[in-house]
């Protein structure tokens, strides 16, 4: 047996134990086991009745607010053991002396102030983006452009701030508002493009204190400076792409949504030869393991309120989709995207296509309008595009064959929609 983030050995009933009791209620169940050392021997307790009785004792007099446990005797080589599970509670932080704890691989150490203002919030079942913004006098030019380009919405007043929970007569504005206003003090997004190594920065784009949303845009406009590209085949112009954008689109884009607002750390996108890597702080969601993530199967939003505005504006599906949707850009492609993460960080890797379909400029220009808007008939791909009726129908039809679009109803009712 080995120790791990949710597992602790213990040889003996000591004090030092309730450090591990603290991060486990404040971060995630875990179990401690008493009567194995810290190799993973089993060496056994004695008289296990009443060395529960004094692990409870220790934890009710020292661990407040009183955390949710349970303890189990179990028989292993004819040695008996003490199994103390701890589960993670509603009521944080959970104080150890006056102090409130973590883990950290397979140690126990003090949070932070950061981390123990989340661990506050989150015991008041609130999260930071609900929390009254410092900054009440806040600007929205940017999100109203947004919602009159995207859905038709003409005017963005206070009806349509609170409809998108930025905005309560009680509080004013919020942090998810500050995210969404024109300018804020918060960090965003640092673009670096490099050469042949790190040491080299061909160009760079710093986009701290404005609109997540102006921190998407930006970040999608120089993507399209240097993973696109055309190129004339015969009589034929094509685009190219070098990195699948909505891949890119998808992993800013959940970036943004689930990254942790209250941390000074900007969302880093490397642009490389190879590929694309980018890295937004804070780890998985609470309740959410590694392996749920990238199969996703489940879908938990650390900041729901600007997931919903993502949502509503068609940059995001609700339903625990993107990392889906990024895969399914490479299908059939010889590199595939990497996801990792760690407690602060999670990192997704977009490789450089070998073997990309290219796509022809007039294919490029009808699947930017259905960047504005989520079900288009095919008039309204001609009107937007500004190609004719003919070329719209075999465009059209060769996206769905790319796998790009797809069609939805028939006749009269026909629309289409990105894939």
């Amino acid at each position: 047996m080995k120790e791990t983030k949710t597992l602790e050995f213990k040889r003996e009933v000591s004090r030092t134990f309730l450090k591990t009791v603290s991060a486990y209620a404040n971060f995630g169940t875990g179990e401690i086991l008493f009567g194995v050392d810290d190799d993973g021997n089993v060496v056994g307790v004695s008289d296990p009745e009443k060395l529960c009785l004094q692990i409870e004792n220790y934890i009710n007099e020292n661990i407040k607010p009183a955390p949710r446990y349970t303890l189990d005797v179990r028989k292993k080589n004819d040695n008996e053991l003490i199994v103390l599970t701890v589960y993670e509670g509603r009521d944080k932080p959970y104080y150890y002396h006056g102090k409130a704890y973590r883990r950290s691989d397979t140690a126990d150490v003090e949070v932070d102030r950061l981390e123990l203002n989340r661990l506050v919030l989150a015991g008041q079942n609130l999260s930071f983006e609900e929390v009254r913004a410092q900054r009440q006098t806040l600007t929205f030019e940017t999100l109203s452009s947004e919602l009159r380009e995207r859905i038709g919405l003409e005017a963005v007043d206070s009806d349509v701030l609170k409809t998108l929970r930025l905005y309560s007569d009680d509080e004013g504005y919020n942090n998810a508002a500050a995210v969404m206003a024109d300018e804020n003090e918060f960090a965003g997004i640092d673009v670096v493009r490099f050469g042949a190594s790190e040491n080299e920065i061909l160009d760079r784009g710093r986009f701290i204190g404005v609109s997540a949303l102006r921190q998407f845009q930006s970040s999608l406009s120089m993507y399209r400076t240097y993973y696109q590209y055309e190129r004339i085949e015969g009589a034929l112009r094509t685009m190219h792409e070098l990195v699948p954008e909505e891949a890119f689109r998808e992993a800013v884009a959940n970036a943004l949504v689930h990254r942790l607002w209250d941390s000074p750390a900007s969302i880093q996108i490397s642009f490389k030869s190879e590929g694309i890597r980018i890295t937004s702080p804070g780890g998985l969601p609470s309740g959410i393991s590694f392996e749920e993530y990238v199969g996703g199967r489940v879908s938990i939003l650390r900041n729901p309120i600007i997931g919903n505005v993502f949502y509503r504006l068609n940059y995001i599906e609700m339903f625990g989709t993107g990392i889906a949707r990024i895969l399914a850009s490479y299908e059939g492609a010889a590199a595939t995207p990497e996801f990792s993460a760690s407690d602060n960080f999670l990192t997704v890797v977009l490789p450089v296509l070998r073997n990309a379909q290219p796509l022809t400029l007039e294919e490029s220009a009808v699947l930017e309008c259905f960047r504005k808007g989520r079900l288009l008939t095919r008039s309204e791909v001609q009107e937007a595009s500004g190609i004719g009726r003919d070329m719209a129908i075999r465009t059209l039809n060769d996206l769905i064959d790319k796998g790009r679009l797809r069609k939805v109803g028939s006749g009269r009712a026909t629309r289409y929609e990105l894939n």
